[in-house]
């Protein structure tokens, strides 16, 4: 009995204090990410990247707008000239 009274303590005050030191340790991460976000520096750069994913997205559109005629343009000359369309066979007598 006195061996998990010993534990359960043990546990109790390594929680304490390892849940105070992790609120602290959080808030000065908190402080230092609300500075660098604040900085122009920061600021230049996320436009610069917001910047280069829109042009990347308009181009990645634009790619597969021209993959998609292609294919369809592809479908449609298939169609053309493989006759009426898909034939059967005719059932097993």
């Amino acid at each position: 009995m006195k061996g998990r009274l010993g534990l359960f303590l043990g546990f109790g005050a390594g929680y304490v204090l390892g849940s105070k030191a992790g609120r602290e340790r959080y808030e000065q991460l908190r402080r230092l990410y609300d500075n660098v976000q604040a900085s122009s520096v920061f600021q230049k750069a996320s436009g610069k990247a917001k910047d280069a994913v829109g042009s990347g997205l308009d181009a990645a559109k634009d790619k597969a707008s021209e993959g998609v005629s292609k294919v369809s343009d592809a479908v449609k000359d298939r169609r053309s000239s493989s006759g009426p369309g898909l034939s059967v066979a005719p059932p097993p007598n």
